[in-house]
């Protein structure tokens, strides 16, 4: 099928956030990139705008509901991790039985309309950004980063200096069990030799 690939960009996406989310702490959420500053979501509220935007864009835009509320009923960060992984993997297993003709199908994007193949693009452009945002805030507390879409300097630096990808659990399965028991993510080599080459 021609959509293939978004489909399956959404299975690898969904593990990203989730993966991002693992390597906060709960004392970090209500952390924002500037203390005084209100314009920079916390933590947690990014969290939140994530479960919630998605939960938005897929019933209103794409018609795909999840029967499922879109926040965890404690906000904490391993009940985001469930709540998203949970939801996601049921909007996962919708898009998979969908056909050519339902992605090409036009639909309201706000004031526009566009393929659902395009809201898609969109959407995971969307949560790719707001992760992004998210890696940095790690940054900011001084933590360790694991892959992501490749090495990071804590595994040991740039691709062209042949540093490994490490990503902290193997699967989704892995990530959901490790942190429900208090994190089993994989170690990190470090910065080695050429962290910033």
């Amino acid at each position: 099928m021609r959509y293939d690939f978004l489909v399956e960009t959404y299975s690898t996406e969904r593990i990203k956030v989730v993966s991002v989310w693992s390597e906060f702490r709960d004392a970090d959420l209500e952390f924002r990139p500037h203390a005084t500053d209100r314009r920079g979501r916390s933590v947690r509220e990014q969290m939140v705008h994530q479960c919630v935007s998605e939960n938005l864009w897929f019933r209103n835009m794409l018609g795909i509901e999840v029967a499922a509320p879109p926040l965890p009923a404690e906000e904490t960060r391993l009940e985001f991790i469930k709540r998203y992984a949970e939801d996601s993997g049921k909007r996962l297993a919708v898009l998979r039985e969908k056909s050519e003709a339902w992605w090409e199908d036009e639909v309201a994007f706000f004031d526009v309309k566009r393929s659902r193949a395009w809201v898609m693009v969109r959407r995971i452009a969307h949560t790719a950004h707001h992760r992004g945002q998210q890696m940095a805030m790690l940054r900011m507390l001084g933590r360790d980063l694991h892959s992501n879409y490749g090495p990071t300097a804590d595994t040991g630096g740039l691709m062209q200096n042949h540093a490994p990808t490490v990503y902290s659990y193997p699967s989704l399965d892995a990530l959901l069990r490790g942190e429900s028991s208090g994190g089993a993510k994989s170690p990190l080599p470090g910065p080695g030799a050429r962290p910033d080459l």
